[in-house]
């Protein structure tokens, strides 16, 4: 199903354009780091690995929900949101993971907060554009 407006173009769009290149960028960082024993592995430092697998799937799953955003598909809306949860729920774990004195590095917390930010108002934005322009039952 399609969203019922083709008011938004433009911010479909650029959601999916930052969608998509997040989720590239993504893949290639956790990848580089997951499969590779060399130096960017050991500048990765203190990883938390559970923190970087996450991320790593989570990179097919943004190229996915920007394609759906780019075609405006009502999916692409609740992929956007669970995406967003899972971020957070990630992100809580981490929280934990680092309470229980576990190592990690500062830019973890960065990079994941980017992520929630990002993936929060991405989700908002598709949820309030379908709220105000809901499907037509069937």
């Amino acid at each position: 199903m399609f969203y019922k407006t083709k008011k938004y173009p433009v911010v479909f769009k650029a959601m999916s354009f930052i969608a998509i290149i997040f989720g590239l960028l993504t893949i290639k960082s956790g990848g580089l780091v997951l499969f590779n024993d060399g130096e960017v592995h050991q500048a990765a430092g203190n990883y938390v690995p559970f923190v970087l697998w996450f991320n790593f799937i989570a990179g097919f799953v943004y190229i996915t929900a920007g394609i759906g955003l780019w075609l405006q598909r009502v999916w692409a809306a609740w992929l956007a949101i669970i995406i967003a949860v899972s971020t957070l729920l990630v992100f809580s774990a981490l929280g934990v993971h680092i309470y229980s004195g576990g190592v990690f590095e500062v830019r973890t917390i960065g990079a994941m907060t980017l992520r929630t930010i990002i993936w929060s108002g991405i989700a908002s934005i598709t949820y309030m554009i379908g709220r105000n322009h809901p499907q037509p039952t069937n």
